[in-house]
C-alpha cells in the first residue's frame, strides 16, 4: 500500500464504502493498512471531488455513498432497469450481495436515480427464483409499468389472457409484483371482478396508467398473500382436519399449499386443486394424523399412494 498513490487509495475508500454502505473507519483502516487520521483525509479527498459520502456517529456508524453521485455511463430507462433486476433473479444469486451477481446488481442499483431504483429493489426483496415454465418471461416494459404505477399509487387497465385464452381487460389496483417458483406475479385488487387476483405478468400484453389513485392494504405482505392466493380458485374444493395445532401444521403445509384455521386443538386446511394426484402427495409431508373431509376423490388418491408406496416396501420377488 506504500507505493499507492493517494489517488488510488482515495478511490479504493470509495469503493469499499461503495460495497459496504456504512463501512465504519476502523474497517476501512484495517483493510487499506491506514491510520484513521489518513482515512478520514481521502474521504475528505472524495467530498472536494463532489463525491456525497455520508457519515453517521456514534457506536453503529459508518460511511456511505450518498444518492447525489451519478455515473453517466449507467443511465438506465425503468425498462432497462427492471430487465437487469429480471435477469439476475432469473440467473440466481441477485439477493447474496457477497455472490458476483448479487454484488454487480447492487452497484448499479446504487448509482440509479431514485425513481428507477426504487421499483427496481422493490421486486429484487421478493424475487424467490425457481425453473420457470418455456415462453412465461414477462415483457420488461409491462413489468415496469405495473412496478412504477404500484410505487406512485396509479390504477392501471390491463389487457391480459388468461388460461382459457381470451383476452380481457381488467382494471385494476397494483398492489405488488411477486416472483414466485420462476414465474411472476402481479398481486392486486381487480374493480373489474371486485376481487383480489393474483395475474401472470406474462400473459398481460397491455397495460395503461389512469388518473385514480390507490392505496395498498397496510398490512400487506405480497408474498404471504401471493401463496394464499395461489392456492385458491382451483377445480376441486379440499377440506382436511390435521390433529395437531396451527404451529406445527405451518412446518408441513405451505402457504401456496392451503389455508390454515385452528379448529380447536386441530388444524382445519381449506384450498382447491386441479391435481388431486399432486395434492395426495403434498399431504404424505403431514406427520400428524389427518382426516379428509372433502373430496372423495382425494381420499382415493390417497389410498392409490398408499398402495404404491406399501408395495414398495415389500421385498422384491424371487
Amino acid at each position: 500500500m506504500h507505493e499507492t498513490s493517494p489517488t488510488a487509495r482515495a478511490l479504493l475508500c470509495l469503493e469499499m464504502i461503495q460495497n459496504s454502505p456504512g463501512i465504519t473507519a476502523l474497517t476501512l483502516s484495517e483493510r487499506l493498512g491506514l491510520s484513521d487520521r489518513a482515512i478520514r483525509r481521502y474521504v475528505a479527498i472524495l467530498r472536494e471531488a463532489e463525491i456525497p459520502i455520508e457519515s453517521e456517529r456514534g457506536r453503529y456508524g459508518g460511511y456511505r455513498v450518498g444518492r447525489g453521485m451519478r455515473l453517466p455511463p449507467l443511465m438506465f430507462t425503468s425498462a432497462e432497469a427492471l430487465g437487469l433486476v429480471m435477469a439476475a433473479v432469473e440467473g440466481r444469486g441477485a439477493s447474496d450481495s457477497t455472490e458476483p451477481v448479487g454484488s454487480a446488481l447492487a452497484k448499479i442499483i446504487r448509482v440509479l436515480p431514485e425513481r428507477v431504483a426504487g421499483p427496481a429493489r422493490a421486486v429484487g426483496k421478493v424475487a424467490s427464483p425457481g425453473r420457470r415454465a418455456e415462453g412465461a418471461a414477462p415483457d420488461p416494459e409491462i413489468t415496469a409499468t405495473l412496478v412504477e404505477a404500484r410505487e406512485s399509487g396509479h390504477r392501471v387497465r390491463v389487457e391480459y389472457r388468461p388460461a382459457s385464452g381470451r383476452t380481457i381487460e381488467i382494471d385494476l389496483d397494483p398492489w405488488a409484483v411477486v416472483v414466485r417458483h420462476g414465474l411472476w406475479y402481479l398481486l392486486c385488487w381487480s374493480h373489474t371482478a371486485n376481487a383480489r387476483r393474483a395475474l401472470r405478468i406474462d400473459r398481460a400484453s397491455d397495460v395503461h396508467r389512469l388518473a385514480d389513485r390507490f392505496t395498498p392494504p397496510v398490512d400487506l405482505d405480497p408474498v404471504s398473500m401471493l401463496e394464499e392466493q395461489l392456492s385458491q380458485g382451483w377445480k376441486h374444493e379440499i377440506e382436511v382436519i390435521v390433529e395437531a395445532p396451527v404451529e406445527r401444521v405451518r412446518h408441513w403445509i405451505p402457504r401456496s399449499i392451503g389455508r390454515l384455521e385452528a379448529d380447536g386443538s386441530h388444524t382445519r386446511l381449506l384450498a382447491s386443486t386441479n391435481e388431486l394426484a399432486w395434492y395426495a402427495e403434498m399431504l404424505a409431508f403431514v406427520h400428524a394424523p389427518f382426516h379428509v373431509v372433502r373430496p372423495q376423490g382425494l381420499r382415493d388418491e390417497l389410498a392409490a399412494l398408499a398402495l404404491r408406496l406399501h408395495n414398495a416396501s415389500q421385498a422384491p420377488p424371487g
